[in-house]
């Protein structure tokens, strides 16, 4: 009787936990999806640390809202357009990694850099300078790295700055974005025309992101199929500037549950 006993508690735990994995798979698949920002692309929007949770209701889903992009089907279901201005994570389309950046371009759109400045179907959008973006000069996150400084060489623990403006797009958003300078590899660029289907992505910190810019034929991102978005960044929940969610210490409570804008 005893034995009988001990192999039913143990037959309820194993139901219990499989269980427990398909609710929390379902919940994956179908609402939000956790993600950690891992680099500085996003500041300072998204810092390093920074933990949210991906609305995957936003624009509907593919195969790759499924964990290892198992969904069995093409396309999108329950489709969604998303809108200029949104933090995005999608499927990189070369890479099968997962990204985040801020949507730009829509389909049919032009889209340039000249001397740093962001031009949409040939019109700059609006700068408005504001107060510098200061940071420590030290490892940021699991990864240790270290940021980029316009006010470069900049010792370790000293400051590091970079300029911030509040940039709009044509449809009202208006959002951060850190420079560096206005001459990098990409603050001048050809036209890009955004092909039907397709979209445009860049990072907030502008000289420190990989992002549309760089076209997938010299390994950078290059136009991101609607299929390969994800999700819709709304809100930080959680943030760490160590290198472990354990290190208490450095935890930033003012960026709890922060809304991104």
């Amino acid at each position: 009787m005893a034995k009988n006993k001990a192999e039913g508690g143990i037959l309820d735990t194993i139901k219990t936990i499989v269980w427990a994995l398909v609710i929390a798979g379902v919940f994956r698949t179908l609402f939000f999806q956790p993600f950690w920002i891992p680099s500085g692309s996003m500041k300072d929007t998204l810092l390093i640390g920074d933990f949210l949770f991906v609305n995957k209701m936003a624009y509907g889903y593919s195969r790759y809202s499924c964990p290892f992009s198992a969904c069995p089907f093409d396309g999108r279901l329950l489709a969604s357009d998303p809108e200029r201005g949104d933090v995005v994570v999608f499927r990189h389309p070369t890479k099968n990694v997962d990204f985040i950046k801020r949507l730009i371009g829509l389909p049919g759109d032009k889209i340039q850099m000249i001397n740093g400045v962001l031009q949409i179907n040939g019109k700059a959008v609006e700068m408005k300078p504001e107060p510098d973006f200061e940071e420590v000069m030290q490892p940021q996150g699991p990864q240790g790295l270290l940021p980029r400084c316009s006010n470069a060489p900049v010792g370790m623990g000293d400051t590091c700055i970079k300029k911030r403006y509040a940039e709009t797009l044509p449809n009202g958003v208006t959002h951060d974005i850190l420079q560096i300078n206005n001459d990098g590899p990409v603050d001048n660029t050809p036209v890009y025309t955004v092909p039907e289907g397709m979209y445009f992505f860049m990072g907030d910190n502008r000289d420190n992101s990989e992002d549309s810019r760089f076209p997938q034929s010299v390994g950078g991102l290059g136009f991101v199929p609607k299929e390969n978005l994800i999700g819709r960044a709304d809100r930080v929940m959680f943030s760490s500037a160590g290198r472990s969610l354990f290190y208490f210490w450095t935890w930033r409570p003012d960026r709890f549950f922060k809304a991104i804008n």
